[in-house]
């Protein structure tokens, strides 16, 4: 992988503090639930001793669920095992400013246990590590995701203290490609844009989509680790701005009964020189020998991994026929019935997974996407038929409809633990255990109102 030139320089980041530009840098990195989690330092003791020396947190930050509840069934982090720390390292190439909050820089950081050790279950050490097993055959993985949000003009606290009912959206009609819809939100879009620009990410377009008030702002593709580092600072640096706004904006895949929000990967590889692994203008549809191994290797694998790809109980209510997100496994070129389809050419010739959410975690689904096409290379697996209709109304096997179903085949997959090894699957099995269990326990309004008086 070709060395990362970071969006702002320790050098530059030194003289910004001397100017008094700069007074605090946030070392974060991302936890299970694709959340950013950290510290914010004044900015002359994190020059002076955080750069070099890294700073603790409290290892239950990769052993909690979504509310930070501490839960049982972690190996890494437990009472037992007295909650101790793990070590945060910032990665200097990850270096960059955050306009939207003044004076502030920011830095990714890895996690190591105190021998420098890493912590193999953290999501961008999982990713790390599919990237050396690409790097050991000389290619190097380039990505994009496209993420998806829905706008409403209630502040966060206001949808908080409502229940999240009677929001108001902020389009009330369907506004996928609409200049004049887009040109309602355009202040939150444009200083969205415009800040993220700042911060070192390369902005492409913004439009509008299906459901009401929902939008998608496009960045560039990049290295792989680059993106997924982009990707959650963007989801948090979106939401600060539009609480700024007085606005809030929700990524999760499924906010009502209509269109979800999406969050397509896009993946191709390089090899040593820079050329195309996955492009060859002789082979069926452009694509290569090595291509169409590693999709087959997404088609073997993608009900073992749609865990890594559908973490949470929502993500399983995009999954509707008819409604652009997927229900089989199945592929086809510039086909968005499939979940997975092929579009481009030469440098830009790239598989597209449809199945993930907005609520993914870039991380573990661009490592479950790197493992699951070694798996098709290394086993040269052959490709199954193409799709070229609706894929709705096809034979082909079906994406996990439950989160349960997803856990059950994660952990059964010999697939999952040669590539990632146990620690790793008993980790997010863990994942999913917590969160199916609360909502097992939970009674929810559509029962309330379905069961209060006519049951």
């Amino acid at each position: 992988m070709a060395d990362r030139i970071s969006p702002l320089s320790v050098d530059e980041l030194r003289v910004l503090v001397e100017r008094e530009e700069i007074d605090t840098v946030v070392l974060a990195f991302t936890d299970m639930q694709g959340r950013l989690q950290g510290k914010r330092f004044a900015a002359g003791h994190f020059l002076d001793e955080v750069l070099e020396g890294g700073t603790e947190g409290c290892n239950y930050l990769l052993a909690v669920d979504v509310d930070l509840n501490t839960v049982d069934g972690y190996a890494m982090s437990s009472w037992e095992r007295g909650y101790g720390d793990f070590a945060m390292h910032g990665d200097t190439g990850t270096l960059r400013r955050v306009p939207w909050n003044p004076g502030t820089a920011m830095i990714t950081a890895d996690l190591t246990w105190h021998d420098r050790s890493p912590v193999v279950a953290s999501p961008r050490q999982i990713l790390r590590h599919q990237l050396d097993r690409l790097a050991e055959r000389g290619w190097s993985a380039y990505a994009g995701t496209e993420l998806e949000f829905m706008v409403f003009q209630d502040t966060y606290e206001q949808a908080w203290d409502g229940g999240y009912r009677g929001l108001t959206p902020a389009n009330q009609y369907n506004v996928d490609y609409s200049i004049l819809g887009t040109g309602r939100v355009e202040p939150l879009l444009r200083r969205i844009r415009n800040e993220m620009g700042a911060a070192g990410m390369v902005v492409e377009s913004a439009k509008g989509e299906c459901n009401l008030g929902q939008h998608e702002i496009a960045f560039r593709y990049d290295e792989a680790l680059t993106t997924c580092d982009q990707h959650v600072i963007y989801k948090t640096g979106a939401k600060e701005i539009a609480a700024q706004s007085g606005q809030a904006l929700t990524f999760m895949a499924k906010y009502d009964e209509r269109e979800g929000n999406s969050c397509h990967i896009h993946l191709s590889l390089r090899d040593e020189t820079g050329a195309p692994v996955f492009a060859d203008g002789d082979g069926p549809y452009g694509m290569s020998r090595i291509h169409r191994h590693f999709l087959a290797g997404q088609l073997a694998a993608l009900r073992e991994f749609t865990l890594l790809y559908a973490p949470n109980i929502n993500s399983y209510k995009r999954f509707q026929p008819g409604s652009f997100a997927p229900t089989a496994v199945a592929w086809g070129p510039d086909n968005r019935t499939c979940a997975l389809r092929i579009i481009g050419h030469g440098h830009g010739h790239r598989l597209e997974n449809r199945v993930p959410g907005g609520d993914v975690n870039p991380y573990l689904a661009v490592a479950g996407m790197i493992a699951a096409g070694l798996y098709g290379v290394d086993h040269e697996l052959e490709l199954q038929d193409v799709c070229t209709g609706n894929a709705y109304t096809g034979d082909a096997a079906h994406v996990p409809a439950t989160l349960r179903e997803a856990a059950e085949l994660w952990e059964g997959s010999a697939i999952a633990r040669k590539a990632f090894g146990a620690e790793v699957v008993e980790h997010y099995r863990t994942m999913a255990r917590v969160e199916q269990e609360a909502y097992d326990k939970a009674v929810t309004d559509w029962e309330r109102y379905r069961s209060f008086e006519r049951m």
